[in-house]
């Protein structure tokens, strides 16, 4: 017979040293398991642990690959066992885990035959196996045999089904996270073509002990009650015990312990010592837990918070004593005087009160104090905690005297206080005798004298008994006294004693003797705590100061403590003993004869008793004769019970035999008894098929075979089933042959359901058994379950799950494909395929084509029916063909358009779903990488634009279509160029020198060629002067095509500052940060002017003014005199040197009555300069007066102190006077505090105001003449505002504009502009150079609004800030376009939305909000994205219902929302009929009726209201049309003064009046209007003061226009004239263009410097320059015009006579116009002075008129425009 080879390695340890034991040897078959197992014993963490490894010769088999498995047991198991195999030595080796100590087993040999055909046979399996919850355990299971059993595992003889916790490995059953359910008997059936076998074992799980104390916190307080629980899982019988700080509790009088598993602790007058850690243990053999609570107890003992005090009072005054007691519980308060109880009565009252702190106030009362009330008052609290106690003598006056005192007994050897209680007060001393001798006269005697208190310590009977007398002296010659009799009383004392060791059965004899104490005593005896109960049979004998405790016959019940206690009149006391008795061995349970059944467990009792507990022993003698009895070695199989008895586990045929039960315990003799165990046979099975088949249809019978101890029942079970014999199909029958029973089963016909297990069940009276069968009906099989694995464009991968294969082996499949429009006749036909496969691919089949599939599957009985038939299309494929058409368009300096066409149809492989847009450099320097963008398809035709390109450059770009499957080829790559831009970098390197005087040489960098972003046309140099006053000269400006430029005509050592730029066609670059440099020093120009003046008859003074052209720093100025006029210049007698800040010099010593010539000369570090004009002045006795300061202006920033000089010389010495001119006359200046004249004729005026300006007079006179001089005063003030504009506008930046205003005097030094987003208060600022007149924000929101304001400042500071205007990036809320179908498809339960028709304005969607409800409810479904995509579907619908839709999609410039109604189809796919508008009379019916109610009323509610609105218009059109007509005739009456009639298209009042001074010098003169949007919003502020020296400014208010009027900003510079060819200014003119932002949902707010259209501003900027003295009679022309709508289209008008009407040139769109005035021609000299401007044109007749006409006055040379209404 075959045979195999198991090896065991058995480690026994013990004190951390191994065995090895248990060797066996089989012999093994190659290609079978081979199982070597050490079943080791569970070790704890605390013992010893090891590990276990096996080796070939020298070699560990973990390093020998996957045939060698070594389990977590220690089992080893070789696989597929190899001839080689057999060559090797095997050895066990364990190592201590800790200490490393190793040991190993002897070795053991394979020996390996050859593979025969076996039944399973169990190599590894378990008896039984413990685990904790939550733990791991595997339950071993392997069998070897030929072929490879296989496995079948059964709890609670119910199938094992899988499980993710639990996994079948090579080993057996691998359970994870281990439960309580799952514990139970576990079955591994095994079985192969030539039998079964069978492994049973039983698994424990048990659940972690866990002990819980609750409550959690406990918090209470001294003689108290507390209870702890402490509940317990994982298990039911535990072992419990309670520790307090780690020493156990047992119960006594103030502890109780109860419940059934003593788990209750409930303690009564809980002390402080009782507080701490309280534990509560649990045991259940191996396992322990505990749990701990902290018990805190507060001190409750009563304590005196406040209470009263010493006092001394007089008889009749009334007394409140007070206590405060806090404690816990609350204390109980007694009053007590003198020790005795206050008897409460009339005049005597206690009250109690509770605070609310939880404190006790008691009141004693005395409401009428006598003699007799005075002493010593106590006050008592007592609670369950304690007990205190506060005392304080009252003193009440009167005479003094003793209360009676009681005699006192006193103890010995304890302290006794005698009190003497003196009442009455005052007394002198209280004093003590005793027997005439004044106490103390020992150290034992303390006496008291303050409080009448005799202390006695450790009393004595002999000394302190007797009489003691108390005496108090009331006065210094009058005394008291009372006695009082002491007696000492002796307690017993009690002679040690103990029980000596007694045996049951003996006699006892203990006496208790009370060596000392007074008589009479009494003596009683307690056992265990309590009298001693007679069925004890104690005998007690008492004889005067003894008693005997007596016992004759010692049994184990009188074990015990016994307590003598002896008592008299002083005390008791007491004195305990144990009585331990010991009890020799005896039977409980006696062993007696019983029977095993072989394989189960069994229990031979034996159980006894005695004290000590005795000891048992077994042992046993093998068969049936004469017991020789050895002892028992006790094994895993065989154990002791803790009550003595013998556990068998596994019962065997040699376990039959004698055994002998030992008792012994050292006291007496041992008892022994034996008993003989006889093994009975449970039935088994001995012989029955494993496997068998059977052909559905046909008859089968089965048989088996069973052994044992008769009677023996067979039962035939199916599938846990019981098989009746009387059940159809199925016939049992049984017969015995020998010691054997046979059953058959016989079934007839066979169906399939009959496949399974089969089993026949032999029954006796010690056991069962059981054999399976395992039948198999065989079939034809079932079609497979075919699925699609993965489908592609031309082929289709398919997997199938193979049914019920008819228990017989699969032999092939046929699959079948077909065009779905095909029929099954032409299928393409797979046959064959092989049964190992699961999987298949069909191939070369078309993209995007619909097929149908089936399959059959086939084995030796037959082939099956079709499979399920499966319907696929093939994925598309990626495009074969390119996009057409593609075309490239360059749209600006960072943008291209491309747009294309969709790929030929044929090629485009499925539906395209996108497009890639590939674009690159193409260029030298480019990257031969594509950039890829990817798009949604819209539609055959397709535009998308490339922004954030580089400016100028060459790029080439193709594009590829895209569907699901992937890329199409690209497009042929075309090449274009992105248009011109500024350059984007100033020049570099930046240099300037000063060559001469008058020329600066500067030089510069040309830019990269990628920051000049076009084709450079040049570079432009912006130059100013920075004059010594701190003005700016005129901002000039250059161009050259070189990088190096000469500037010439420069002011001489003048510092100037220069910016370079590089333009291109698109305009000009970034120009570089301003440098400085001045200009070489010259000699300077005469003085400006010189006076000479005499002041006496040998003096005269000289005076001069500086050098226009200064040409350098001024060193000196040298003055020079000569006698005589000859010219050119005279001869020079006399040369005076002045300083360079002088400008005035005194000539001494001159000749009376002689000219002299006087010339001045400025001297720099170049030389002198050329000479002033020569005087003559004469030195006179008789000096007219004679002012040497010079007319002329003086310039001063407001707010400063100036001084107006005015220096007078003469004979006698002139008098001044000042005058300012005022409306044409002069008039002498006012004196006050801020002005005053000083003593040298200065007139100074401090904190000088704008009010100050004007022309000032000094006159000095005295008898012999007089003179004077004018100076014009100007103050300088801040500048006043810009005029703003919007010249363009992105999506992403807005191009501000300006003009700027009046500079106040002063130079402009540079702009802050300022910006916010519209509703916000945030604001941001840029500095901007002077001569910007306009800038760029970059990266704002798209379709926002904005709001700008911009302040310019000059020399003085900061101007007004300019009207604030709003503009509005490029963009727009989405909208949907109306050429798009919002729904793309529609069915019963399921709706696309097509959402390409959402165009998102030009502005990126942030947001998606749909809503949809069925109609006529209340609740919407919400589906919200952050995006938008080509299409949403709305899933799980109802059936034949309307819905409301209501989209909302929000971008940065804000939201649209769109509604929709839809209804989902029916079942069948049909639409249901629309919604009924009738008024159904319902419940709902009526509602609707009265909404429609109320609809209707509110609606004639507003017509009502519309209607008397009209009448209220109509009403007042009328009475301005009254109005006009008495205009008109005002206008007649002025027939003589020509009129202009201004009529704004809306109502609203126009005034203006404005005073206008000329310089006469202008003769030329331009004029600029400009026209911006009426969306371009601001708000209406007042707007600026005209000036008279600076430009004109107009103000016109005109609300919201009701036509598409322009609004239109005004404002014009006269600059100075010009010399012929001289650089042009930059400030010449400007020229502003209109906003492009179009949103008329704005409402219009024109600011009050706004006007109404471009004709009317046009006509009064025409009439203004008319009304210029000097252009009177000029000739004007409107030069050119550029309109907003057609910005590259320039419209030139023709020149008009000042006759002429500008209704036939004036352009009637929004635009800027320019219109210059030239001289008029001689001829026209005499032509009318003043023209009327014909009315605007542009008024509709409809529309209401309001007319204002100006008039023109001319008074001198002033202008004044007036108004009439």
């Amino acid at each position: 017979s075959d045979t195999s080879w198991i090896f065991f390695c058995d480690c026994d340890i013990d004190l951390s040293f191994f065995h090895y034991s248990h060797l066996t040897y089989r012999s093994l078959q190659p290609s079978g398991p081979f199982s070597m197992h050490p079943p080791f014993p569970s070790v704890s963490k605390q013992n010893t642990l090891t590990t276990c490894r096996y080796f070939k010769h020298c070699k560990c088999l973990c390093l020998s690959g996957p045939r060698f498995l070594i389990t977590s047991t220690g089992a080893l198991y070789i696989l597929d066992v190899q001839n080689e195999d057999g060559l090797y030595n095997y050895r066990c080796i364990t190592r201590h885990r800790y200490t490393g100590e190793t040991r190993q087993s002897n070795s053991a040999r394979l020996f390996v035959s050859d593979p025969a055909n076996s039944a399973p046979s169990i190599l590894d399996g378990f008896d039984h196996r413990k685990a904790m919850a939550g733990q791991r355990v595997e339950l071993p299971c392997k069998a070897s045999g030929h072929p490879a059993p296989k496995y079948r595992w059964l709890k609670d003889n119910v199938p094992w089904e899988p499980d993710s916790r639990f996994r079948q490995t090579v080993t057996g059953l691998l359970i994870e996270n281990t439960r309580p359910s799952d514990s139970g008997n576990y079955v591994c059936e095994v079985w192969n073509n030539y039998g079964t076998a069978e492994m049973i074992g039983r698994l424990y799980v048990k659940q972690p002990l866990k002990a819980t104390i609750s409550p959690r916190k406990v918090k209470s307080s001294v003689g108290s009650q507390v209870s702890l629980s402490c509940s317990v899982t994982g298990t039911e019988d535990q072992e419990l015990s309670w520790y307090r700080n780690g020493e156990i509790i047992n119960p006594g009088n103030n502890v109780r312990i109860t419940g059934v598993n003593r788990e209750n602790l409930i303690m009564d007058g809980m002390a402080k010592s009782d507080g701490g850690a309280y534990q509560c243990f649990v045991r259940k053999d191996k396992m322990s837990a505990q749990d701990y609570v902290q018990v805190v107890l507060e001190d409750g003992t009563p304590k005196i918070i406040s209470a009263f005090s010493e006092k001394v009072v007089s008889p009749g005054e009334p007394v409140s004593l007070m206590c405060n007691v806090k404690g816990t519980p609350l204390p109980t308060i007694t009053w007590t005087l003198d020790e005795d109880p206050i008897v409460k009565d009339g005049s005597h009252r206690i009250s109690q009160i509770i605070t609310s702190e939880g404190n006790v106030v008691s009141y004693l009362n005395i409401s009428n104090t006598q003699v007799r009330d005075g002493g010593v008052y106590r006050c008592i609290a007592n609670n369950s905690a304690g007990v205190v106690l506060y005392q304080a003598r009252i003193n009440v006056r009167g005479p003094a005297s003793i209360r009676p005192m009681k005699n006192i007994t006193a103890i010995a050897g304890r302290d006794t206080y005698i009190h003497c209680r003196v009442i009455g007060y005052p007394y002198y001393s209280i004093k003590w005798y005793k027997n005439s001798n004044l106490l103390p006269f020992n150290h034992r005697q303390v006496a008291f004298e303050n409080n009448g208190t005799l202390k006695l310590s450790d009393v004595q009977k002999e000394v302190d008994e007797g009489e003691y007398t108390c005496n108090v002296l009331v006065q210094p010659q009058l005394s008291t006294s009372q006695s009082v009799h002491v007696t000492v009383k002796v307690p017993p004392f009690i002679q040690p004693f103990e029980f000596p060791r007694f045996s049951i059965g003996q006699r006892v004899f203990i006496p208790c003797v009370v060596v000392s104490g007074d008589l009479p005593i009494t003596i009683t005896w307690q056992k265990d705590g309590r009298p001693i109960p007679a069925s004890l049979g104690v005998t007690i004998d008492n004889i005067d100061f003894t008693s005997s405790l007596r016992i004759s016959n010692l049994s184990l019940m009188h074990n015990g403590n016994y307590t003598c206690i002896a008592r008299n009149d002083a005390a008791a006391v007491e004195h305990q003993s144990q009585l331990i008795v010991r009890v020799p061995p005896r039977f409980v349970v006696q062993p007696s004869d019983q029977d095993g059944i072989y394989g189960k467990a069994v229990i031979l009792n034996c159980s006894a008793e005695g004290y000590p507990v005795p000891t048992i022993v077994w042992k046993y003698s093998k068969g049936a004769g004469v017991p020789q009895f050895q002892p028992i070695a006790l094994n895993g199989r065989i154990q002791l019970l803790t009550n003595g008895s013998l556990l068998i586990k596994h019962v065997l045929e040699e376990d039959s035999g004698y055994y002998l039960c030992k008792v012994s315990n050292d006291v007496g003799a041992d008892v022994s008894k034996s008993m003989y165990l006889t093994v009975k046979i449970p039935a088994m099975i001995t012989s029955y098929p494993n496997t068998t088949l059977a052909t559905q249809g046909q008859k089968k019978e089965m048989s088996c075979t069973a052994h044992g101890e008769k009677p023996i029942i067979v039962r035939w079970e199916k599938e846990d089933r019981i098989i009746n014999p009387e059940m159809s199909r199925y016939l049992v029958s049984t017969k015995e042959v020998g010691d054997e029973v046979i059953s058959t089963l016989q079934i007839l016909p066979t169906v399939r359901e009959d496949s399974g297990f089969f089993s026949c069940h032999a029954i006796n009276s010690y056991g069962e058994d059981r054999g399976i069968i395992q039948l198999t009906v065989q079939e034809p099989p079932d079609p497979p379950e075919i699925e699609i694995r993965e489908v592609r464009a031309r082929s289709i991968a398919l997997r199938w799950t193979m049914g019920f294969d008819g228990n017989s082996p699969i032999t092939g499949y046929d699959i079948e494909c077909k065009n779905k429009s095909d029929s099954w006749d032409s299928v393409q036909r797979t046959k064959d395929v092989s049964p190992q496969l699961n999987q298949a691919t069909i191939i070369d089949l078309h993209p995007s084509s619909t097929y149908n599939i089936r399959m059959y599957a086939k084995n030796r009985i037959g082939k099956s029916e079709a499979s399920n038939e499966l319907t696929i299309t093939t994925d598309e494929a990626a495009p074969d063909g390119p996009p057409q058409d593609v075309q490239l368009e360059p749209i600006s300096s960072q943008s291209i358009r491309v747009t294309w066409k969709a790929p030929k149809k044929h090629l485009q492989n499925g539906i395209i779903r996108g497009y890639q847009i590939g674009y690159r450099e193409y260029s030298a320097g480019g990257n031969f990488q594509f950039n890829i963008i990817s798009i949604d398809t819209t539609g055959d035709s397709e535009v998308y634009t490339l922004n954030n390109l580089k400016k100028f450059t060459q790029y080439g770009m193709v594009v590829q279509a895209c569907n699901r499957a992937g890329i199409g080829p690209s497009s042929q790559e075309i090449i274009t160029t992105t248009l011109e831009d500024v350059p984007s970098c100033p020049p570099g390197n930046v240099q300037a020198t000063a060559t001469s005087p008058e020329t600066i040489s500067i030089s510069w960098s040309t830019l990269a060629k990628e920051t000049l972003n076009g084709i450079l046309q040049g570079f432009r140099v912006i130059y100013w002067a920075n004059l010594l006053d701190g003005e700016l000269g005129e901002i000039k400006n250059v161009t050259t095509t070189q990088p190096s430029l000469e500037l010439d005509g420069l002011e001489k050592y003048t510092n100037y500052s220069i910016q370079v730029l590089a333009f291109t066609r698109a305009g000009d670059g970034v120009r570089s940060e301003q440098i400085f440099t001045r200009t070489k020093e010259d000699v300077p120009g005469p003085p400006a002017g010189v006076k000479a003046a005499a002041s006496s008859a040998s003096t005269v003074f000289v005076s001069w003014l500086p050098p226009l052209k200064l040409n350098g720093i001024i060193r000196k100025y040298t003055v020079f005199c000569s006698q005589g006029t000859q010219q050119p210049l005279p001869l020079v007698i006399s040369e005076f040197e002045a300083s360079p800040d002088s400008f005035s010099y005194r000539i001494p010593n001159l000749s009376r009555n002689r000219q002299y010539s006087v010339w001045v000369v400025a001297v720099t570090a170049a030389g002198r300069g050329n000479s002033s004009e020569i005087i003559t002045v004469e030195p006179l006795a008789k000096a007219p007066a004679r002012i040497l300061t010079f007319s002329g202006t003086v310039t001063t920033p407001w707010m400063k102190d100036i001084v107006l000089p005015c220096k007078a010389v003469g004979d006698p010495a002139p008098t001044v006077k000042w005058m300012k001119d005022s409306s044409d006359t002069a008039v002498l200046v006012m004196i006050d505090g801020r002005r005053s004249i000083f003593s040298n004729g200065s007139f100074v005026i401090r904190t000088v105001k704008a009010e100050d300006s004007g022309y000032y007079s000094c006159v000095a006179s005295n008898n012999w003449g007089s003179d004077e001089i004018i100076l014009n005063l100007q103050v300088q003030v801040p500048p006043d505002q810009p005029r703003l504009t919007v010249s363009k506008t992105t999506s992403s930046s807005i191009t501000l504009s300006w003009i700027p205003g009046d500079n106040g005097g002063s130079s402009i030094r540079g702009y802050i502009l300022q910006y916010s987003e519209d509703n916000s208060e945030q604001w941001g600022s840029f500095p901007i150079s002077p001569s910007e007149r306009s800038y760029r924000l970059e990266t704002l929101k798209c379709g926002t609004w904005y709001k700008f304001t911009l302040t310019a400042q000059n020399g003085v500071g900061p101007g007004r800030i300019s009207e604030i205007i709003e503009a509005k990036t490029l963009g727009k809320e989405p909208q949907f376009s109306k050429e798009q179908e919002l729904f793309a498809s529609i069915n019963t339960t399921r709706v696309r939305l097509n959402l390409i028709g959402w165009n998102d304005g030009g502005c990126p969607i942030t947001s998606f909000t749909l809503e949809y409800r069925p109609f006529g409810t209340t609740v919407w479904t919400t589906a919200q994205r952050t995006s938008l995509s080509k299409s949403y579907i709305l899933y799980d619908l109802q059936e034949a219902t309307w819905y409301e839709l209501q989209m909302r999609v929000c971008n940065s410039a804000g939201c649209a929302e769109k509604q929709a109604k839809f209804a989902t189809l029916n079942y069948d796919g049909s639409t249901i009929p629309p919604l009924i508008k009738s008024v159904v009379q319902s419940e709902e019916g009526l509602a609707t009726n009265e909404g429609l109610k109320m609809l209707v009323t509110i609606s004639c509610i507003l017509v009502g209201v519309l209607l008397l609105f009209v009448m209220l218009l109509i009403v007042r059109r009328r009475r301005r049309e009254q109005r006009l007509k008495r205009l008109r005739g005002k206008m007649r009456a002025v027939a003589l003064i020509p009129t202009y009639a201004y009529c704004p298209n809306t109502e609203g009042q126009v005034g203006l009046h404005v005073t206008k001074w000329f310089n006469p010098q202008l003769w030329q003169r331009h004029f600029l209007l400009s026209v911006t949007d009426p969306t371009t919003r601001r708000s209406a502020k007042t707007g600026p003061t005209a000036r008279n020296r600076y430009a004109s400014q107009w103000t016109l208010n005109r609300p919201h226009p009701t036509i598409s009027a322009h609004t239109l900003t005004t404002d014009w510079r006269l600059p100075t004239p010009r010399p012929a060819g001289s650089v042009d200014k930059e400030s010449d003119s400007y020229s502003v263009s209109p906003s492009q932002d179009t949103d008329r949902a704005r409402s219009s707010m024109v600011s009050t410097e706004s006007a109404s259209s471009t004709y009317e501003e046009l006509a009064r900027a025409y009439e203004h320059a008319k009304m210029e003295e000097q252009l009177r009679h000029a000739k004007f022309t409107i030069t050119e015009c550029f309109i907003s709508d057609t910005s590259s289209e320039q419209l030139t008008a023709g020149t008009n006579d000042y006759t002429d009407s500008l209704t036939s040139s004036t352009p009637s769109e929004s635009g800027i116009c320019r219109f210059t005035a030239s001289p008029p021609k001689p001829q026209d000299g005499g032509r009318v002075m003043n023209m009327a401007v014909p009315k605007a044109h542009r008024i509709s007749p409809h529309e209401e008129r309001r007319c204002v006409i100006y008039h023109v006055i001319t008074y001198r040379d002033n202008c004044f425009l007036s108004k009439i209404m």
